[in-house]
């Protein structure tokens, strides 16, 4: 009997939608039930929006005072235990997941799979290498519990509202490690769609020029309800805050609509993009390599053809 556990990633009370993206690639397996594990200090809303994903056979929940916040240290333990009998654990290849996914696998003693784009067989994936510049097909080890991160760009939300799955409370008794503790969570705050689940994104890079020249990124992303991303030149020069950052040490999106403003397009850059719907340049460099991948290039001037665009659009 094959089943899966996808590990619910979760922040504030609510479901973050990568965990529907995982359950998608655990429907890809083809198993006999996929259940999805929360841990929580207070799990019952959470799990009740986990229930109602498509193709979720069981919601388990696990309620300790130490699960309040996500500290890898503290959850891995409980997974593995939760693991027992289980043939796939999954989480997505976010932040959440890519921090405890492999303090699972070396808690259950087998190698990760990481950032999982296509299930080709029941122990066969694609995934991507070399920043993108490749893809690699791996087989992992039947015989063993195959832990896995989830590259939820490459996967559609499963759908969400017509399931009714049962929930379930575990009763995981594991001795938690007590040297990592939680001090407190900076985030950045927007009244903007966020960068990672948005439809829309527009991402301004170097060729902004400067923190006040970002300015015309943010209204034309206003302009038509869309987050606001930025390259790591950009971040790195000050222009924006990092968790704006997108590419292969930021983050990885699959928006229906990507516009890059004043970037150039390098390799780590276009690696976080390559599964965006539309993408859309603008640059004054007609040679940039980003036109390579655009599906509509403009060559000019930023701070004219936004304004342009801008009263186009009315």
């Amino acid at each position: 009997m094959s089943k899966i556990l996808v590990i619910a990633e979760h922040l504030g009370g609510k479901l973050n939608s990568s965990t529907a993206r995982a359950v998608s690639a655990a429907a890809a397996i083809k198993g006999d039930a996929i259940d999805v594990l929360v841990l929580s200090d207070a799990p019952d809303a959470i799990a009740a929006e986990a229930a109602k994903i498509e193709g979720v056979s069981r919601v388990l929940t696990v309620t300790k005072p130490e699960n309040a916040h996500p500290l890898a240290a503290v959850l891995a333990p409980q997974i593995a235990k939760a693991a027992d009998g289980y043939s796939y654990v999954f989480a997505p290849s976010t932040t959440f997941g890519k921090d405890i996914a492999p303090r699972v696998a070396a808690l259950l003693g087998v190698a990760q799979v990481s950032d999982v784009m296509t299930v080709e067989a029941a122990h066969t994936f694609k995934r991507p290498i070399y920043a993108g510049n490749a893809i690699i097909t791996v087989e992992a080890d039947a015989n063993h519990t195959v832990v896995a991160t989830i590259r939820t760009a490459s996967w559609s939300a499963a759908a969400s509202g017509a399931n009714a799955a049962p929930v379930e409370a575990l009763t995981i008794d594991v001795p938690l490690p007590t040297h990592t503790r939680f001090v407190k969570l900076n985030q950045g705050s927007s009244d903007r769609p966020d960068l990672q689940s948005a439809a829309k994104v527009v991402s301004g890079g170097r060729g902004v020029g400067s923190t006040e020249n970002f300015d015309i990124i943010y209204k034309f992303a206003d302009k038509i309800g869309a987050a606001v991303g930025a390259s790591r030149a950009a971040v790195d020069a000050g222009y924006c805050p990092n968790e704006m950052q997108v590419g292969q040490t930021g983050k990885i999106i699959a928006p229906e609509l990507y516009m890059a403003i004043g970037i150039s397009g390098a390799i780590q850059h276009l690696t976080g993009i390559k599964d965006a719907g539309t993408i859309v340049a603008i640059n004054k460099d007609g040679e940039a390599p980003i036109f390579e991948v655009a599906d509509f290039g403009l060559v000019g001037d930023l701070f004219k053809i936004i304004p342009e665009l801008e009263v186009a659009l009315g």
